[in-house]
């Protein structure tokens, strides 16, 4: 049988293990992507392994979430980032110059090469058929030197695509529709690869939007072949030699196949507050929308800013409705700016922000409490646009706009215009002053990293003891994310350098007692539901509890860069045998592990519940290698003591 497209990339970047899913294996890394709030940690892993180079062809460092700066701590982190940037061999992208991902896809990314980022949306290059996936920021720091990416394999998907958009239907609603389909459990442990004849109808821009969210499903990447399409993308970016045709085979095999009608796509909405609570904006209840964002990596190019400019054109604001934009690049900016469409986004009263992550995180453009806002971004997971009760709703681009104009949720087909089309920039530039080259190796020996006060890292764990013992710290339910974890507002992202600061934060929103105790207690164990630890890649939400002592998490299930983050930092991962289990075990129960050392390599653990005087079994879905890095206390130790292997 023939290869899928990803098959073949990861065989030309095999390091060990069999391509077969279930299987641990090893691949190189061309590519590293870092940005700025969870680059620190990059850095001061890649220093602790003791490098000072790095190994991977390309690394770039992205300043996009911390772009306001709004304490000096900000400014400080991006002194040291740039700094250890230049002395390491990465490159440096300035604050607003853009959102990594798109400035990675403008300047940087090659079809048929690797990638991984300290960005859960790291798979957005995928849209231009790089295997792009997101990791956290130990397993980046590893990978930066040269050491590679181990993952488990997935399950390949292939979506078959068919048929063509019709107007008013974007890219943005194929992958609610994928969600709507598939929900945000049901990517674990799969990477969706798009084929088919509906390819050739969507341009790089709307591969990319589908790419970035796949990660909304949990998978582990999304690929679109590098093709034709592609190949009209790199012209215009001024770099066609970088681009290389890869295609699966006409005979691939698959382990799953989804059929996918392009044509029977209509505008969709994810309702608050999960990405897969998707329905069609035409059967959504009109309600009442106060705030309007369009931007963030997902939908911040030039071609949805074109489109709601567009729609914008001789329109107004609705009076009760605040419609801001935050640009995915810089480039695009001045672009539409030279064509005139900035003019027509101004003068519609919208407000043209700064190209950064921004209020995609909850750093700024915070809602009120009982208000509805619409946004053309990735997530709506409650708390993460900075409110804990927030509503916020999912939509595309034009969905987006047309609500603006009416101050309700509107379906884009009820105005009376023409549909934008999605259009690529005439040209991309490549003179980019806001791109900061490394220094060469000989200049970098001379260099200095600047290190404000408030670069704070903490001590790797310890090896894991025979007896692990503690009080249950919280209980929480399903779906938890790393947002509800470790916060990402405003107020919170200038401590992600100084752990023991940061570390106030854990569970702030859900729990404000929730460090106090854990302290007090000396740490413990975290019960959780099904899918704890979804979404972003931060690595925070294990690094933090790790500095409180917290020894374990016991959950229904686990997602798959969590999982991964807590085991390079010591933590159990441990998954209820019997999941009815979970409501046997409440806030304050005092739990015993024993035999922890044999239990390991069994991957199999006892825990006593001695407050309600019953045991249970759980499970640790463990590597060989993970079993061997959580007895040594995480992966820094297991790294430093095993030694880097240096890429091919």
């Amino acid at each position: 049988m023939g290869k899928s497209l990803t098959h073949k990339i990861i065989k030309q970047h095999l390091i060990s293990g069999e391509i077969k899913p279930g299987n641990e294996i090893a691949i190189d890394i061309d590519h590293v992507l870092i940005q700025d709030i969870t680059g620190t940690q990059v850095f001061l892993h890649f220093e602790v392994i003791g490098l000072d180079r790095i190994g991977a062809d390309v690394a770039v460092c992205y300043a996009d979430h911390n772009v306001l700066q709004i304490k000096p701590e900000n400014m400080e982190d991006h002194l040291y980032l740039q700094s250890a940037a230049k002395k390491f061999g990465v490159w440096f992208s300035k604050p607003a110059n853009g959102i990594g991902h798109q400035i990675h896809q403008e300047h940087f990314a090659v079809p048929g090469t690797t990638a991984v980022g300290a960005d859960s949306h790291t798979p957005h290059n995928g849209g231009i058929g790089v295997l792009a996936i997101g990791a956290g920021g130990l397993d980046v720091a590893v990978a930066m030197g040269g050491g590679g990416y181990n993952f488990v394999m997935p399950r390949i998907v292939n979506v078959h695509l068919t048929g063509k958009l019709k107007p008013w239907s974007t890219a943005k609603d194929v992958v609610l529709e994928m969600l709507r389909r598939v929900t945000v459990r049901g990517g674990f442990g799969k990477i969706f690869e798009y084929t088919g004849p509906g390819l050739k109808s969507l341009n790089v821009q709307q591969r990319v939007t589908i790419t970035n969210m796949g990660t909304e499903m949990g998978a582990t990447s999304s690929i679109f072949p590098s093709d034709e399409i592609t190949r009209h993308y790199f012209e215009i970016t001024g770099r066609p030699d970088d681009w290389r045709e890869i295609l699966p085979d006409d005979d691939a095999e698959y382990d799953e196949r989804i059929e996918l009608d392009l044509s029977k796509i209509e505008p969709m909405v994810a309702q608050p507050s999960l990405p897969d609570k998707v329905i069609p904006v035409s059967e959504a209840d009109k309600v009442k929308i106060e705030q309007v964002m369009v931007g963030s990596c997902t939908n911040g190019a030039y071609a949805d800013l074109k489109a709601v400019a567009k729609i914008m054109k001789g329109r107004q604001v609705h009076p009760d409705v605040n419609f801001f934009i935050h640009p995915a690049s810089r480039m695009a900016l001045e672009q539409l700016a030279e064509e005139g469409y900035l003019e027509d986004l101004l003068k519609a009263g919208v407000n043209v922000a700064e190209p950064t992550c921004g209020a995609c995180i909850g750093s700024g453009h915070v809602p009120a409490p009982g208000s509805r806002s619409l946004r053309a971004v990735n997530r709506n997971f409650r708390g993460r646009s900075g409110y804990k009760n927030d509503l916020v709703y999912l939509a595309s681009p034009e969905t987006a706009a047309a609500t603006a104009i009416t101050g309700v949720l509107t379906d884009p087909r009820t105005l009376a215009i023409d549909a934008p089309s999605s259009e690529l920039p005439p040209k991309i530039r490549q003179d980019n002053p806001n791109l900061i080259p490394p220094a060469s190796e000989a200049g970098a020996k001379k260099l200095k990293i600047r290190r404000g006060d408030n670069i704070v890292p903490a001590d790797p764990k310890d090896v894991l003891k025979d007896t692990v013992a503690g009080e249950v710290l919280i209980k929480v339910e399903d779906d938890i994310s790393t947002d509800h974890i470790m916060p990402a507002a405003a107020e919170i992202l200038a401590y992600r350098s100084n752990i023991p600061k940061i570390s106030e934060y854990v569970y702030h929103r859900l729990d404000p007692e929730f460090s106090a105790r854990a302290k007090a207690k000396g740490g413990g164990f975290i019960v959780g539901g099904e899918n704890y630890g979804q979404g972003s890649s931060r690595e925070h939400a294990a690094l933090a509890p790790m500095y409180l002592g917290v020894k374990g998490v016991i959950a229904k299930s686990f997602a798959r860069i969590h999982h991964s983050n807590l085991v390079n930092f010591g933590l159990l991962p441990l998954t209820f045998k019997n999941k009815e289990h979970y409501d046997h075990v409440e806030q304050g129960d005092e739990m015993v592990i024993e035999n922890c050392i044999e239990s390991v390599a069994k991957a199999t653990f006892t825990v006593k519940n001695k407050t309600r005087d019953f045991s249970f079994e759980t499970e640790a879905r463990l590597t060989d290698r993970q079993k061997e890095l959580l007895k040594l206390g995480g992966l820094l130790t297991y790294t430093r003591k095993m030694g880097m292997r240096k890429k091919k």
